[in-house]
């Protein structure tokens, strides 16, 4: 089930898992299993690929940095089955990866012989290349009839508990998205403070931006580990950060708002 209107819905470079997710989604409909236990089996998922990478097993990480996109898309796609949206099952989701990111950058930054600078340039550029696909896409979801609503362009204040939830656990967990996600989030507003006036995206664009993803940049992990690159995963998302300027260039010069 896409989060898009058929007329929004675009090649996602990150959203490769979407199909076995999906799947698995479908599997679990009839079970007691609920979207927050599929959000925790990704995160053990990334914890399991965080022991490979210290243990220089990386065909298994890749394997299981592959396998926790899938389980990523898979809780998202059980709410929807299950008809059982929750601002905390997206919270918890986003704390997760924010965390596991974390993880990964610091675990290969303890492999490698690498200065700590590029690990922390790493994780910054990771996460505001995420951050900056997150803002467009949830743009788009916004002008898209009938798609998800549980996420917000702007997070400034803590959403009114949906049933299923306790208006508790999502102040409490909106707290901390906020304490983690902010900075990175007011950067994204900084370079692009106009992006929410935009009526729509072309698919094109959107396609493009979705590189920056972050499904699509553990596929770029999961690929350069067993090819033994290890050493350049932490400055090549660095540079990674060369298509920010020219995505805002299009954005501001070629879909104005």
């Amino acid at each position: 089930m896409s989060k898009l209107a058929v007329k929004d819905r675009f090649l996602d470079l990150s959203d490769y898992g979407r199909s076995p997710a999906v799947w698995i989604a479908t599997k679990l409909k009839n079970t007691s299993f609920t979207p927050i236990h599929v959000t925790c089996l990704f995160g053990i998922c990334g914890l399991i690929a965080v022991y490979f990478i210290y243990a220089e097993q990386y065909i298994f990480a890749g394997i299981f940095l592959v396998l926790k996109s899938i389980l990523d898309a898979a809780d998202g796609e059980l709410s929807r089955l299950k008809n059982t949206p929750s601002h905390s099952g997206r919270y918890l989701d986003s704390i997760f990866d924010i965390i596991l990111n974390f993880l990964f950058v610091l675990t290969i930054y303890c492999v490698v012989d690498i200065h700590i600078i590029w690990a922390l340039l790493a994780f910054i550029s990771i996460q505001i290349q995420g951050t900056l696909y997150n803002y467009y896409y949830v743009i788009l979801r916004t002008r898209s009839p009938g798609s998800d609503t549980t996420s917000k362009i702007f997070e400034n204040k803590a959403p009114i508990a949906l049933p299923r939830e306790t208006q508790k656990s999502v102040d409490i967990l909106f707290r901390i998205f906020y304490i983690l996600y902010g900075f990175f989030d007011k950067i994204v507003c900084l370079l692009d403070p106009q992006a929410y006036k935009v009526k729509t995206f072309p698919n094109w664009f959107m396609t493009f931006v979705s590189a920056y993803g972050l499904g699509f940049q553990l596929l770029i992990m999961a690929i350069m580990l067993p090819l033994g690159w290890i050493e350049y995963i932490l400055p090549f998302f660095v540079f990674y950060n060369v298509f920010l300027v020219i995505i805002v260039m299009i954005r501001r010069y070629v879909i104005p708002a």
